[in-house]
C-alpha cells in the first residue's frame, strides 16, 4: 500500500479511536431559579448525578454562560417570569449548537403551551412549577440517559449552509468567506464552521495562521471511516467560536471528494454549528453540486473586469441547484486602478451587486502574509462585511444577540 495511502488511513483511524478521550462538553446543564426545584431535579436524576451540572438564575443566565461556553448536550432553562419565552428561547437558540436537546421548566400550566414548545418551537420536553422527584425522573430522565427519541429529535435540526465560490479565480472569494465567518461568530456569538473544499492549494488555513491535516481528505473519501468525532479531530479552533476545516495536499496529489463524502461532512457539521460557511471551488463536480443543493443562500464574488462579470452571469445559472432562498453577488476590489469602474460593472450585471468591498492593496495582502483575519486589520473591510453578514444569517454586525433563528435552530425540521 501507497505511503499516502496508509497515512491517511491512519489518520482515520486515529480520528475513530478517539471515543475513549473525555470531551470537554457538558453533558447535562440546568439553570434553575429557585432551590426547591433544584432539590426535585437533583433527587429525580440521583442516578445520573454525575452527569448534572446545577447552576442558579433562569434562561437569562443560561444565555448570558453560552455566549461564552460550550453547548451541553442536553440543556434545562428555567422559564418563570419571563415575559416572551419564545423571544428569550430564540436568544438562546442563536448562542448554542444546533444538536442540543433542550429541556424546560415553568410556571404556566397551560396545555397550549406546552404544545408550542414542544411542537412549534422543538423543545424536547416541558415540566410545569413545582417539580416532583417523580415527574423529573420520569419526563426528564430519558433525555439524559440519551435515548433513541431523544436522539431521533436532534437529527431533525441543522445548522444553515452558506456557499461562498468566485465567478473565476483570484475574484477573493476566499477572502470573503474567511472574514465573514470570522465576523460572523464575533458578532452572533453562535457556532460557525469554515469549511475550505480547495483540498489543494486552499489557502484558508494560511490567511487564519494554522496548518491543516489530512483528516478532511479522509473524510471526503471515505466516508464510512468518519463520525462525529471527526469534528473534535480534525476541526483546528479559531476562536472560541469558529472552527476550520481545511486541507494542504500535495500539488501533485489527486484527491477524490465523493458526493457522499461531501454529505457525510456536511450532516455532521450541521449538527454542531449554526453556520456552515463553504469556500467552493468553481465550476462545480458532483462534490460541489452536493454543497449547492444543501445550501441556504449563495455568495457569488467577482472581481471589476468584463471577464469575471461574463462568468458571474454563468454563475447565476447554479441558482436552480437544490433550494436556495438567495443569491448575493459580492463585488470585490471596487475602485482598483485599472479596472471597471463600478456603474459599469453594474451595467454588465444588469443589477447593482448586492455587497461592494473596496479595493484595500495593503489591509488584505499584510493580513494574509501575517496569517491573521484581515477583518481585524482593516475597518473598511469590517464596514463592507456588515451587510453580508447580516444578509446571510439575519444579524447585525454588531455584538448583539440573534434574531429570527429559533425556527431553524430549535425548530423540527430546520433549514439545511
Amino acid at each position: 500500500m501507497r505511503p499516502e495511502v496508509m497515512q491517511l488511513r491512519e489518520a482515520a483511524d486515529h480520528a475513530r479511536g478517539a471515543a475513549a478521550l473525555p470531551s470537554d462538553r457538558p453533558g447535562f446543564v440546568a439553570f434553575l431559579d429557585d432551590e426547591r426545584s433544584e432539590l426535585a431535579l437533583r433527587n429525580g436524576l440521583a442516578e445520573q448525578a454525575g452527569a448534572l451540572l446545577l447552576r442558579r438564575g433562569g434562561i437569562r443566565a443560561a444565555i448570558k454562560a453560552l455566549e461564552r461556553e460550550p453547548t451541553p448536550r442536553v440543556l434545562l432553562v428555567d422559564l418563570s417570569g419571563v415575559e416572551d419565552p419564545v423571544m428569550a428561547l430564540e436568544q438562546l437558540a442563536a448562542v448554542c449548537t444546533p444538536d442540543v436537546r433542550v429541556l424546560a421548566v415553568g410556571e404556566t400550566a397551560d396545555i397550549g403551551f406546552y404544545r408550542q414548545l414542544t411542537r412549534d418551537l422543538g423543545v424536547a420536553e416541558y415540566l410545569y412549577k413545582p417539580l416532583t422527584r417523580d415527574s423529573v425522573a420520569r419526563i426528564f430522565g430519558p433525555h439524559l440517559a440519551g435515548d433513541a427519541a431523544g436522539e431521533a429529535e436532534v437529527s431533525n435540526r441543522s445548522g444553515r449552509v452558506i456557499a461562498v465560490y468566485g465567478a473565476r479565480g483570484g475574484c477573493g472569494a476566499t477572502t470573503v468567506a474567511v472574514n465573514l465567518a470570522q465576523q460572523l461568530a464575533e458578532v452572533s456569538h453562535g457556532h460557525v464552521a469554515l469549511l475550505d473544499l480547495n483540498l489543494r492549494g486552499g489557502t484558508a488555513g494560511m490567511m487564519l495562521g494554522v496548518r491543516p491535516g489530512a483528516g478532511l481528505r479522509v473524510a471526503l473519501e471515505e466516508p464510512e471511516r468518519v463520525d462525529a468525532l471527526f469534528l473534535d479531530r480534525t476541526g483546528i479552533p479559531i476562536g472560541d467560536r469558529l472552527r476550520l476545516f481545511a486541507a494542504e495536499e500535495p500539488l501533485e496529489s489527486l484527491p477524490k471528494p465523493s458526493e457522499e463524502g461531501v454529505k457525510r461532512v456536511m450532516t455532521l457539521l450541521c449538527q454542531r454549528f449554526n453556520h456552515v460557511i463553504v469556500d467552493l471551488p468553481m465550476p462545480p463536480g458532483p462534490a460541489e453540486r452536493a454543497v449547492l443543493t444543501l445550501a441556504r443562500q449563495r455568495v457569488v464574488v467577482l472581481g471589476p473586469d468584463v471577464a469575471a462579470i461574463r462568468d458571474t452571469i454563468a454563475a447565476r445559472k447554479f441558482s436552480t441547484i437544490g433550494t436556495a432562498t438567495s443569491v448575493v453577488t459580492v463585488l470585490n476590489r471596487a475602485g482598483a486602478p485599472g479596472m471597471l469602474k463600478t456603474k459599469l460593472v453594474e451595467e454588465g450585471l444588469g443589477a447593482a451587486p448586492d455587497v461592494i468591498i473596496p479595493d484595500l492593496p495593503k489591509e488584505l495582502p499584510r493580513a494574509a502574509n501575517l496569517g491573521r483575519p484581515a477583518l481585524h486589520e482593516s475597518a473598511a473591510l469590517r464596514r463592507a462585511l456588515a451587510p453580508l453578514t447580516q444578509e446571510v444569517a439575519a444579524v447585525r454586525a454588531e455584538p448583539a444577540g440573534g434574531s429570527g433563528l429559533l425556527a431553524r435552530l430549535l425548530g423540527r425540521g430546520g433549514a439545511r
